[in-house]
């Protein structure tokens, strides 16, 4: 996994991403159902990585902390440290090779 890179940065704990062949479907699908989870998956395939800050759109730190964490333990986004920004990406490659087709069909979907 090209995320095993990812080391202590002072006193904050690195974050764990789950391997491809531990992505569960369910999982994935309930990140999605979320209407600020699908934005900020929205977001992230425009771009090849953003901050939390400025996925936030001016939301609570403590939602949007829950919401990244849902789609880390999906397997959708991957969270790591520079400095002290916390910095995301999407996984798409890696849930490409899971679901076939998943994501790109939901990023393909207009907002109703």
């Amino acid at each position: 996994m090209k995320y095993k890179w990812l080391y202590r940065i002072g006193n904050m704990k690195p974050f764990k991403h789950p391997e491809p062949r531990d992505f569960i479907l369910e999982r994935v699908l309930y990140a999605l159902s979320d209407p600020v989870r699908l934005e900020i998956v929205r977001c992230l395939a425009a771009v090849p990585q953003a901050s939390c800050n400025e996925l936030g759109n001016g939301r609570p730190k403590s939602s949007m902390s829950h919401h990244f964490r849902v789609l880390r333990d999906a397997g959708l986004v991957c969270t790591y440290s520079v400095a002290t920004t916390h910095m995301n990406s999407l996984r798409l490659e890696e849930m490409e090779s899971r679901f076939p087709g998943l994501l790109k069909a939901e990023l393909g979907q207009q907002s109703a």
